[in-house]
């Protein structure tokens, strides 16, 4: 990570997710490039709308209100528009109140090359290829979905909810399941329960998002952590072992057994979940915010 951000969490956000970009997109794909550049300069007064990510960018930069002194989050903006055309995100952010100041404008170009530069912990954007790209270059990234409008209370906790195998840990295991079943998974799982787990594409997040939380008491924590993972018993031993060998707490853990997560993921009031799996999210966007990590065996 670069030096400049210290010990920062950084999390890079395409401008389709952070605002509602849909009107400007099909003017783009309708119109075609020149057409699209002038109606974003004769719009540029107006705000846009929030997009999906709204909601959890706007509690995250909220935690440096809570903390004080040097801001502890980073959000940068990362976007294909151009710095002309861009200049409307800016005046949308400044609009809301977001502390964002730094910013890539590619001019059509995949801005994933400047996660890795920006020492980012997380991307999230809503281009699928993008996020391919970020995930192929080591970094935690998902694709945002259009998911129901979060009605959680922007002063309340942030809630992040994570899936495990391909997501948190290595995608192993699902890669037994995959090609011999249940049954030897299970029996894998038994025989290796006090061996931990590889790390998956989010470990080093929820690593970086773990020392965020530890800087307030536990009981009085901004940030709140979930895994909701299709394991049960007897498979949730080694996933308890995982995370007790990477010194990192999860608040709530819900092994569901194969049930259907959305209805969980709204009880629990995720602001965005996190999964491999296309069905998964698919039915989690239903209820919350929901980011697919094409990663592991089921996204070959």
């Amino acid at each position: 990570m670069p030096s400049n951000f210290g010990n920062k969490l950084v999390i890079a956000i395409s401008s389709r997710a952070l605002f509602n970009l849909d009107e400007g997109h099909r003017v783009f794909e309708d119109k075609g490039l020149e057409v699209y550049q002038q109606y974003q300069i004769q719009h540029e007064d107006e705000v846009l709308e929030p997009g999906v990510a709204f909601p959890m960018v706007n509690k995250l930069l909220r935690i440096n209100e809570r903390l004080g002194g040097e801001p502890r989050v980073e959000v940068l903006l990362l976007s294909r528009n151009s710095a002309d055309t861009g200049l409307r995100i800016f005046n949308s952010i400044k609009h809301y109140g977001l502390n964002i100041t730094r910013a890539a404008f590619t001019g059509g170009a995949s801005p994933y090359r400047y996660v890795s530069a920006f020492g980012c912990h997380l991307f999230l954007s809503t281009d699928a290829l993008d996020v391919r790209r970020a995930l192929d270059n080591g970094v935690a990234a998902a694709t945002l979905m259009s998911s129901e409008p979060n009605n959680q209370d922007s002063d309340s906790e942030l809630k992040f909810a994570f899936d495990g195998d391909a997501v948190l840990f290595s995608d192993e295991s699902e890669q037994i399941y995959k090609e011999e079943g249940l049954e030897a998974f299970t029996k894998n799982e038994i025989e290796t329960a006090k061996q931990p787990l590889s790390g998956g594409p989010f470990k080093a997040f929820l690593s970086a998002l773990h020392g965020l939380q530890s800087e307030f008491p536990s009981s009085n924590s901004p940030i709140r952590t979930a895994l909701v993972t299709a394991r049960s018993a007897p498979a949730h031993e080694r996933v308890i072992r995982t995370l007790r060998a990477w010194n990192i707490r999860i608040d709530e853990s819900l092994f569901l057994g194969g049930l259907d997560k959305g209805d969980f993921l709204n009880a629990y009031g995720a602001d965005v979940f996190f999964d491999d799996q296309q069905s998964h999210c698919d039915s989690a966007s239903q209820h919350v915010a929901t980011g697919h990590v094409p990663h592991g065996v089921s996204n070959n």
